[in-house]
């Protein structure tokens, strides 16, 4: 039967675009790089472009600015853990800083559905003033539209962000050329090479289990909360160490859809060890309850960093010292290979992760 309901996504998305179109995975791949790509890529520009938008990274960078942007349509909009407004701000924050930047301000655009409860708007304002004040990322401009009723649920917002190049950056990549070679000024997908270490920052698949329980009412989040948080301090101190090659918050595919991106780039294979995985009990029994794999579960206060051998343990201590990075660990290694993710599971047995087709859980950012 799954078999059957795949094949039935995979068709419709040939003609119509599906929820799995913006659920990360395959199918959103193929859209952007098939039907994006080839008509908004390759603009020239007299500026100095060092990060393009071909690269599909989560940042580009113009004349030493790096700038992101992120739409946010997740339902519930209010969630154990967190709300839209939260979410955006982190998450913007956070794909400026996997970069390699310290993120400096962000615009507001808020789309707002006709008859949304004023009270609502102000609760997740009050949570987007909270968060950028406690970050130190103001929000300089925005923009406000209003939709008619039924053209929109709810609320939709898009968060921009600029950054600069984080004052540990240089010093960071000095490390690493201490031990092997380093080409490039930023922390990019395609940087990872054969020796090198994954670390993760914390446990898998809290954000996206806990939305799907909130909206579906299973009960898991009563145990479990969003890890939704803004992660540029704790990436400050892991920076100052140094070592660190790659980095990626780990949202729309989970923990799979990174580093199947990261091998697919770095031209490597990445093998990683299932018992050294970090996963709450309650995500565990949910995965095993719906029949998905934690693996592609979206996560939206966690990253995931490629970083050299010689440093990898003294990240990970200095990441344990932090309250995002308490529960970080070593989890695989970078060998040679042609952009597989391999398995080692706890049985002793090894299998293939792919990239997933989408997130099994839609609209979890």
């Amino acid at each position: 039967m799954f078999e059957n309901i795949l094949l039935k996504v995979v068709l419709m998305s040939e003609d119509r675009i599906t929820l799995s179109h913006g659920a990360g995975g395959a199918i959103m791949q193929k859209l952007i790089t098939k039907n994006i790509l080839e008509r908004i890529g390759g603009i020239t520009s007299e500026r100095d472009i060092e990060v393009e938008l071909h690269q599909l990274e989560d940042a580009g960078v113009v004349d030493g600015i790096i700038f992101t942007t992120d739409s946010y349509v997740v339902k519930p909009i209010f969630f154990p853990g967190g709300d839209i407004g939260h979410l955006a701000v982190s998450g913007t924050i956070n794909d400026l800083a996997v970069m390699g930047a310290e993120p400096l301000a962000l615009s507001l655009g808020l789309i707002l559905e006709e008859g949304f409860l004023i009270s609502d708007l102000e609760k997740i304002l009050d949570s987007i003033g909270k968060i950028s004040k406690i970050t130190g990322v103001p929000i300089i401009t925005g923009d406000t539209k209003v939709m008619e009723k039924g053209a929109l649920d709810n609320i939709t917002i898009n968060t921009s962000g600029v950054g600069k190049r984080s004052r540990f950056l240089d010093s960071n990549i000095d490390e690493v050329k201490k031990f092997r070679e380093f080409e490039g000024r930023w922390l990019l997908d395609s940087n990872l090479k054969e020796g090198d270490r994954i670390i993760i920052s914390g446990s898998i698949g809290d954000h996206g289990v806990t939305i799907l329980s909130a909206r579906e009412g299973y009960g898991f989040e009563s145990k479990l909360k969003s890890d939704s948080a803004p992660l540029h301090f704790m990436i400050s101190k892991a920076l100052e160490v140094g070592g660190i090659v790659s980095m990626k918050d780990p949202t729309r595919g989970g923990l799979a859809n990174t580093l199947n991106e990261w091998s697919q780039k770095s031209r490597v294979n990445i093998e990683i060890e299932e018992k050294n995985i970090p996963v709450k009990e309650p995500v565990s029994a949910a995965c095993e309850m719906l029949g998905i794999d934690a693996l592609n579960i979206a996560n939206e206060g966690k990253v995931v960093m490629g970083v050299v051998k010689e440093k990898a343990v003294e990240i990970v201590e200095v990441l344990r010292k932090t309250e995002e990075g308490k529960d970080a660990a070593i989890i695989g290694e970078v060998k040679k290979g042609k952009g597989n993710v391999i398995l080692n599971t706890f049985v002793g047995g090894k299998r293939i992760v792919d990239m997933p087709i989408g997130d099994p859980v839609p609209r979890i950012c």
